[in-house]
């Protein structure tokens, strides 16, 4: 779990250490700024820019129930982020598991690339897509009940 706030928390202290640095040199406005970017940026690599994840297990068991497709995903994959921004609110209709968090979620990636973790990996009907247009995906999901 600590893996997932190594590139949240290397940000922030790049733009702290940038800052300081601005304030040497008297200029707190700048330092300011661009503290608050290197914030935002870590705001949006942290695990609090996705939906809550859940178990492979319980992802696999949950898909089967509704037939929600399975988004697996780690922090700081500039590809997931891309995805769950353009899913907007959508995104909270997916079952998402974080390959860091879950081993087994892990291993089903694994399995779906020939050993290699490339994420997103999002399963539909049991059959996996890798980093597919957030498009495609939306039109996945099955009307909302």
């Amino acid at each position: 779990m600590m893996r997932a706030w190594i590139s949240p928390v290397l940000l922030v202290a790049c733009g702290a250490l940038a800052a300081t640095s601005l304030l040497a040199k008297g200029l707190p406005r700048t330092a300011v700024a661009l503290l608050l970017l290197f914030v935002l940026l870590a705001g949006l690599y942290s695990p609090l820019m996705f939906p809550r994840p859940v178990g492979a297990a319980e992802a696999q068991r949950r898909s089967a129930a509704d037939g929600r497709p399975i988004v697996y995903w780690r922090t700081g994959c500039a590809y997931c982020l891309r995805l769950r921004l353009r899913l907007g609110r959508n995104a909270g209709r997916l079952h998402w598991v974080d390959i860091w968090r879950d081993t087994d979620g892990a291993a089903v990636v694994r399995a779906a690339n020939d050993g290699n973790e490339t994420v997103p990996t999002v399963v539909v009907s049991g059959r996996p897509h890798v980093n597919p247009d957030p498009e495609w995906v939306r039109a996945q999901l099955s009307p909302p009940a």
